[in-house]
């Protein structure tokens, strides 16, 4: 057995059909986080693709984890992160900023910087779950 397939094997243990909220208004790029986390045995949530719709969803659907996009058509997701954390559901950003443009307060969630790979989102979802921190940063996903 290749270390690719044992190590993909234990991601889909550990995100196997846990429910992600996808909020990113950018379709395509949903769409590409869509397809990594349905191959992660992720059910998806979403995607939202604008505030009032994450918070709709987070109200009405059972959430296991997200993935924000920081930034929304010029409105932030802090809203979208704070409902999150009163269900005590986990996060991760997804920027283009990287933790620089990140809000104080918000520091412990793990950071995606755009552009991402497969292996990056994993693993900010899995320490996201775990409760630990990490900025991951490849190139895949713009």
């Amino acid at each position: 057995m290749s270390g690719h397939v044992e190590e993909k094997y234990l991601s889909n243990r550990e995100l196997s059909n846990r429910r992600v909220l996808v909020v990113e208004d950018e379709m395509m790029i949903a769409m590409l986080i869509e397809d990594m986390l349905e191959e992660f045995g992720c059910k998806l949530v979403g995607p939202a693709t604008n505030v009032p719709r994450a918070l709709e969803l987070i109200g009405k659907e059972n959430v296991d984890i997200a993935v924000l996009d920081l930034n929304l058509d010029g409105q932030d997701t802090y809203a979208i992160a704070d409902a999150l954390q009163q269900k005590n559901v986990p996060f991760v950003f997804a920027t283009g900023y990287g933790s620089a443009g990140l809000r104080k307060g918000y520091e412990k969630w793990p950071i995606l910087q755009k552009p991402f790979q497969a292996k990056d989102l994993e693993t900010a979802l899995e320490e996201a779950l775990s409760g630990s921190n990490v900025v991951a940063d490849d190139h895949g996903v713009n």
